[in-house]
């Protein structure tokens, strides 16, 4: 606002009208204050003062009358950065809200016709961060906007102590709701993520759970009599073997077969291992 009045008045109105409000005289009058009246008749000089200041009061007015009808997050800069927001949260979890904070009023930025907003090397969508704006033309030029990104929705808390090597079932998670954004990125939302899963150390109660904090269980254990299953076309055998290391339902196990051979197959639930050719 004191921009737009510095372009549109200039020094001269500001100094007139200054000097003008410290020349009335007022008096307190019923609780108010009340301008006392000049006895003395009006001079030349006196009359082309009071038409210099209706002068500057009609350009201060439109000046003040656009900077209200205009303010800093109604501008073309700020605009982008909304649009740009809406789209680059469209995929966060939970419910999304924004605060940009307004630019310093003695900012003054080049003329723009196309603002380029992105989010700079290092930085996230997530929380206080900050967002730069690129101006692509007439002229180029880049500055960085404050942002503070607020994401509310559930999360996963341990409902009581729980030792390491624990298995998790659903009386072990308690759903809490609270702001995402102020926990890990890695934290749990949903409980089929936790169940099953194995602690790798203790937690206290109310922790939140964050994904590596969690090991599946193991499908194969070291030292497991397992089953290896062999197929082909038109045929399947299996054998019994002894897993010489550990693995979860899908990862790669080692097992020594009766005959003393170690070979390697996928480990499956319930003691399966697939041996691929």
């Amino acid at each position: 606002m004191r921009a737009a009045i510095d372009r549109r008045i200039g020094k001269y109105c500001r100094r007139d009208l200054g000097r003008a409000f410290r020349n009335r005289r007022f008096i307190r009058q019923n609780g108010g204050m009340k301008e006392m009246p000049h006895n003395k008749p009006a001079t030349p000089r006196a009359l082309r003062n009071t038409v210099s200041r209706v002068i500057c009061l009609l350009l201060v007015l439109p000046a003040l009358a656009h900077a209200a009808t205009n303010p800093p997050e109604k501008s073309p800069l700020y605009t982008a950065l909304d649009d740009f927001l809406r789209a680059q949260t469209q995929g966060l979890p939970g419910k999304v809200s924004y605060v940009i904070s307004p630019l310093d009023a003695r900012t003054q930025l080049p003329a723009c016709d196309a603002f380029e907003p992105f989010v700079p090397q290092g930085g996230k969508l997530w929380g206080r961060t900050t967002l730069g704006v690129r101006c692509l033309g007439p002229s180029t030029w880049t500055i960085y906007v404050p942002t503070q990104i607020t994401v509310s929705g559930d999360y996963l808390t341990t409902a009581r102590p729980l030792a390491a090597g624990a298995v998790l079932d659903a009386s072990s998670i308690v759903v809490r709701s609270g702001d995402l954004s102020k926990l890990p990125s890695s934290v749990l939302m949903d409980p089929t993520q936790a169940i099953g899963k194995t602690l790798k150390s203790g937690l206290g109660a109310g922790q939140p759970l964050r994904s590596d904090q969690l090991a599946a269980q193991w499908a194969v254990q070291q030292g497991q009599t397992v089953r290896m299953i062999s197929r082909g076309d038109g045929f399947s055998v299996s054998a019994e073997g002894k897993a010489l290391t550990s693995a979860q339902e899908g990862q790669v196990v080692q097992v020594r077969a009766a005959s003393g051979q170690t070979v390697s197959g996928i480990a499956r639930a319930g003691g399966i291992v697939e041996v691929t050719h």
